[in-house]
């Protein structure tokens, strides 16, 4: 039988994988699986030349039986198992699901949405009010001092882990004044010299991460407690535990690595 589409299917924050050919999100009929609970399905892009759809399944356990080598793979799980293209259209999906489960309400009137005919809205039939997916802009930097990086650790990372400091953008606030902003709220340093590294999307659970060089200025490291466990300068022959590939702070800080060593 010939398909038409890909479907990425998602199950409390797990994504159905091929085993077999885990070459990217798995690939099945509709009538295999659509006969279950699941959300509206929602076209996130396409996929090896094939319209991608996704949906969230209630009860997709129920019916692993007859999908051969599926298994559901954690979302943080995917980049490793499929890989980052794959793991970019997981995320992709992840969030326009998350923005349909919680848009399903006009957020100004309160009458029941719809998805919009041609765009990535969450359309209001009664008051007319588009509800587009939310993105939250979000910095990260790596304050540099010679051949040290200052590095922190939150409590929620994995043990021994440091990373680069990282705070979301606010409203009315420009990258650079978040970078100054974040980096002297979290650890008492003043930076300058800030230069574009790269971006990532991250969909945990809609954050776009903006990955910025800093150098050091001046000030003596505080972390602050409610954010920060601890924070040190590493010397580059000294790190310690850094974030897993996937993330964009182990690429930023390779990059400072590349640039130092060259």
């Amino acid at each position: 039988m010939q398909h038409e589409h890909y479907w990425i299917i998602r199950h409390k924050q797990h994504i159905l994988i091929d085993m077999a050919h885990p070459a990217g999100p798995n690939f099945f009929s509709q009538a295999e699986f659509l006969k279950g609970v699941h959300s509206e399905p929602i076209q996130v892009g396409h996929w090896q030349g094939l319209p991608c759809m996704a949906i969230e399944s209630d009860d997709l356990p129920e019916h692993l039986s007859f999908l051969g080598n599926a298994e559901l793979v954690p979302m943080r799980q995917v980049f490793g198992v499929v890989g980052p293209e794959a793991f970019a259209m997981a995320g992709r999906a992840t969030q326009l699901i998350d923005w349909q489960m919680t848009h399903r309400f006009c957020g100004r009137c309160g009458h029941a949405t719809q998805l919009h005919e041609s765009d990535f809205a969450m359309h209001c039939p009664q008051c007319k009010l588009n509800a587009y997916p939310r993105i939250s802009p979000a910095v990260m930097v790596l304050v540099r001092h010679g051949t040290k990086f200052l590095l922190a650790r939150s409590p929620h990372f994995k043990p021994g882990v440091f990373s680069a400091l990282a705070g979301f953008v606010e409203a009315g606030e420009t990258l650079e004044q978040c970078a100054a902003r974040e980096v002297m709220e979290e650890v008492g340093v003043k930076i300058d010299n800030l230069r574009y590294f790269c971006s990532q999307s991250w969909p945990f659970p809609n954050s776009l991460m903006i990955a910025f060089f800093a150098d050091y200025v001046s000030g003596d490291i505080v972390p602050e407690p409610s954010e920060i466990e601890a924070a040190h300068w590493f010397d580059i022959d000294d790190l310690p535990k850094l974030p897993d590939h996937v993330s964009i702070a182990r690429q930023l800080i390779e990059g400072a690595l590349k640039e130092l060593r060259v």
